[in-house]
């Protein structure tokens, strides 16, 4: 089979390796599609070091389940699935069954269980309630997941703030009730306007940016939640932590290592997925071949006009 190996930075080599054995619990998968996921764009560019090559890339597989383990009885042979197994830049992944979530009729290129499931455990760390004021600083394709998962928590309000001019519109079509382009008008002057002064009752945080960290703090009233969904890399982050604890803010670290919770975050999210709850139509804005999967990162990495979220087709026919 066919797999792409990240043999030094910016530089994948596709080469020719076994398909592999499964076990008692595992499940064999012909994968269909793998998305880009920003956390790895620190590894394709060798700023997390490369010690580590050449190695494998890709957790947000999809795919058709192609043979199981003996031991496998929540799957057959033929089920379309969303999978998170590393190294789903392949033709082929084995994986335990357990971290295989049903894809319905989703089109296999939007069936991205992983990036959902992390959104989904975003929004219930941060409890938003019925009636809450939402702040989302940030409008790629996590923010745009977050932003539909949190409209199905009733808030009053959810006003979206990016920088790039076509993020704001996308976030409008999804159903934000206010949109800003921070480049052109003040988030904390909008979002004091609609909140008669209070400030928001939660704020997400999902650029990975130092300024967007500092602006929640600007746009969050006291005793509200500031969550920390972007993925933040590089040098050290600043936080007006004096701020911050005048205001008792509840702060919410939303990554999560505990695989108990990733597993049931995809479980719920793919629930949605396939029930037409939530809608990845229109948010996949870019795909490449296995073959041209350096352009894919480089793309992730440039974020060109319109882009929104990139991934890697395997497997035309699946797709």
């Amino acid at each position: 089979m066919r797999t792409a190996i990240l043999e030094g930075p910016r530089r994948f080599a596709l080469r020719d390796q076994p398909v592999p054995e499964i076990s008692l619990t595992q499940v064999l998968v012909r994968v269909a599609a793998c998305g880009v996921c920003t956390s790895e764009l620190h590894v394709w560019d060798g700023t997390t070091g490369t010690a580590g090559f050449p190695r494998a890339l890709g957790h947000e597989v999809s795919g058709l389940v192609e043979r199981v383990g003996p031991g496998v009885t929540t799957l057959l042979s033929g089920d379309r699935v969303a999978v998170w197994e590393r190294g789903g830049f392949a033709e082929y992944v084995a994986v335990d069954a357990s971290w295989c979530f049903p894809a319905g009729d989703v089109p296999l290129d939007q069936a991205l269980g992983e990036p959902i499931a992390c959104a989904v455990n975003a929004v219930e760390l941060a409890e938003v309630r019925l009636g809450d004021d939402v702040v989302i600083i940030g409008a790629g394709f996590m923010g745009n997941l977050v932003q539909q998962l949190v409209a199905l928590r009733g808030p009053r309000h959810i006003v979206v703030a990016d920088s790039r001019p076509d993020a704001p519109e996308r976030a409008a079509k999804l159903g934000a009730t206010r949109t800003v382009d921070v480049t052109s008008e003040s988030l904390p002057d909008v979002v004091g306007d609609i909140t008669n002064g209070q400030g928001a009752d939660v704020s997400f945080e999902v650029t990975g940016t130092q300024a967007a960290l500092m602006m929640l703090g600007d746009v969050t009233r006291m005793s509200g939640t500031l969550a920390i969904v972007g993925y933040h890399q590089g040098g050290c982050r600043e936080i007006p932590l004096a701020h911050w604890n005048w205001m008792a803010y509840r702060i919410a670290n939303a990554h999560f290592r505990d695989e108990a919770t990733i597993r049931r975050g995809m479980e719920t999210g793919m629930r949605l997925l396939t029930s037409g709850r939530l809608n990845l139509d229109g948010l996949v804005t870019h795909r490449f071949g296995l073959d041209d999967i350096d352009h894919a990162f480089q793309t992730a990495e440039d974020k060109p006009p319109g882009f929104c979220k990139a991934t890697v087709i395997v497997d035309d026919a699946l797709v």
